[in-house]
């Protein structure tokens, strides 16, 4: 399965910067972006600014099963990197 990435960065409630992917499987910029904010508020971070400016596609790749399953099961995954909880 191929998942489309989008890039994604947004300020934390302490200012920090969280630097995360949201994996769809579809190019749906509005889609992804109404992903991070569900798992932006079962975070605790419900109140970052998220929008087309801090959420950008980026490319295409392939899925490890892991993700594919998180995919079907919830429409997204989120890859946590710089500054997440």
């Amino acid at each position: 399965m191929d998942i489309h990435v989008y890039d994604t960065y947004v300020k934390a409630k302490d200012g920090h910067t969280m630097h995360f992917d949201v994996f769809t499987a579809v190019k749906n910029d509005l889609q992804a972006i109404e992903f991070a904010k569900k798992w932006l508020i079962s975070i605790g971070e419900g109140e970052a600014l998220i929008t087309s400016n801090e959420c950008k596609f980026c490319h295409i790749q392939s899925a490890s099963n892991n993700v594919i399953e998180a995919i079907n099961q919830d429409g997204y995954f989120i890859y946590k990197m710089e500054g997440c909880k």
